[in-house]
C-alpha cells in the first residue's frame, strides 16, 4: 500500500493482518515519521522502514525498524506486534510445557512457588512486595528481553495452563557464556519437568540464538541440580568464588 505523505512525496505504508493466539493482530509498516506517530498515538503497532530517503526524519521513539519490509518472516512480524502490544513471546513448546516470556500477571504464581523454603535455598528470592516484583518484571521486559532477545522465562504446564516454574538464560557479570537457570515448583518436581524444559531451552539456544556453549554455576551441595546438569551433558570446568560462595562452573558445548 502506498499513499501521498507530507510535502506531496510518495510514502510507504503497509498494513499486515494476522492471527495470534486466536486473536486478530495488525502491524503497520511506514517510512514517514508523521504517519508512524499518528498510528502510534492511535494505539497501533508500528514498524519503521528505514532507507536513504528518510535519514533526516526522527524515528527515535520507535522500538523496531527494518531496511527491507518486503522480506519479513511471519514469526518476526508476530513477535514485533506482541512486543509492541505488551504480549509475551512464545519461546518453545515441549511435550508437557510451554516456555514463554514472563508477564507481570505471573507474579502471583511465583509467590506461591517461592513460599516453599527449598526453592530459595540455592537462589535469590522475590521482592518483599508483589508490586515491586511486578515493576521489576516490566523493566526486565524492556531492558533484557527487548535488548538480548532472551532471558529467564516462565514455564507453563500445557494441560492445565498453570505456571509451574521459571527457566532460561542470563548473562552473569564477569562471564562470557550465557548461563542456564531453572526452577520447578515443588508440586511438579520429580516428574521429569526440569529435564524436559532444560532440553527444550538448550535446543532453542543452539538453533534460534546461535549459542556455541552455555554454562551453569551450581553450589556443590546442590546435588539434585548437579545430577540434572550431568544428565544434560554438562562437564566440569572449574570452581569459582562469588560473594564468598563456592560454585562448580559446568560447561556444555553445542
Amino acid at each position: 500500500m502506498q499513499l501521498v505523505g507530507e510535502r506531496g512525496k510518495v510514502s510507504y505504508l503497509k498494513r499486515i493482518e494476522f492471527v495470534t493466539e486466536g486473536s486478530k493482530g495488525t502491524l503497520y509498516i511506514t517510512d514517514e515519521s508523521h504517519v508512524a506517530k499518528t498510528l502510534q498515538n492511535q494505539g497501533e503497532a508500528v514498524l519503521v522502514y528505514l532507507h536513504a530517503g528518510n535519514t533526516a526524519q526522527d524515528f527515535s521513539q520507535f522500538l523496531f525498524a527494518v531496511e527491507d519490509p518486503e522480506e519479513l518472516e511471519p514469526e518476526y512480524i508476530e513477535r514485533v506486534y506482541r512486543r509492541l502490544k505488551g504480549l509475551p513471546w512464545y519461546i518453545v513448546d515441549t511435550e508437557r510445557c510451554r516456555i514463554r516470556e514472563t508477564s507481570p500477571e505471573d507474579v502471583e504464581a511465583f509467590y506461591e512457588i517461592y513460599e516453599e523454603p527449598s526453592i530459595t535455598r540455592y537462589m535469590e528470592g522475590l521482592y518483599p512486595e508483589k508490586e515491586e516484583e511486578k515493576q521489576y518484571i516490566k523493566e526486565y521486559i524492556d531492558k533484557i528481553y527487548t535488548f538480548y532477545g532472551y532471558g529467564v522465562w516462565t514455564v507453563v504446564e500445557r494441560s492445565t495452563g498453570k505456571v509451574i516454574g521459571r527457566a532460561g538464560f542470563s548473562n552473569r557479570e564477569g562471564f562470557e557464556d550465557p548461563e542456564l537457570g531453572f526452577i520447578i515448583g515443588v508440586p511438579w518436581q520429580r516428574k521429569g519437568y526440569a529435564m524436559e524444559v532444560c532440553q527444550g531451552i538448550l535446543q532453542y539456544g543452539w538453533t534460534a540464538l546461535a549459542f556455541e556453549q552455555v554454562q551453569v554455576l551450581v553450589e556443590p551441595e546442590n546435588l539434585s541440580s548437579l545430577r540434572l546438569c550431568e544428565k544434560l551433558g554438562f562437564q566440569y570446568g572449574k570452581d569459582v568464588i562469588l560473594k564468598e560462595k563456592r560454585y562448580h562452573q559446568l560447561i556444555l558445548h553445542r
